[in-house]
């Protein structure tokens, strides 16, 4: 059974993922701004999932050294895609 999942909780899970990050390296919304030449409310807003850019996101998770594992599990998508399309 495929079970759905909204682009809504898709926002929250993420937002939860960057507060769980920036909590572990004791930093507040305000510092991590800072450090991202961002806003405290665009922290604050990604973390309760809401709309965020693709490129804060990215920030984020590239200032946490998480990156990588994110692109990683992009080009894991796209090589099942190729080769499930390898198949016909």
């Amino acid at each position: 059974m495929i079970e759905f999942i909204s682009i809504k909780d898709t926002q929250q899970s993420l937002g939860e993922w960057c507060r769980l990050l920036r909590k572990r390296e004791k930093l507040t919304q305000k510092d991590l701004a800072t450090e991202l030449d961002l806003s405290p409310i665009t922290i604050s807003k990604l973390e309760n999932g809401d709309n965020a850019t693709l490129e804060t996101v990215l920030k984020i998770l590239q200032y946490f050294d998480e990156l990588n594992s994110f692109n990683q599990f992009i080009h894991n998508k796209i090589n099942n895609l190729n080769d499930n399309q390898s198949l016909y």
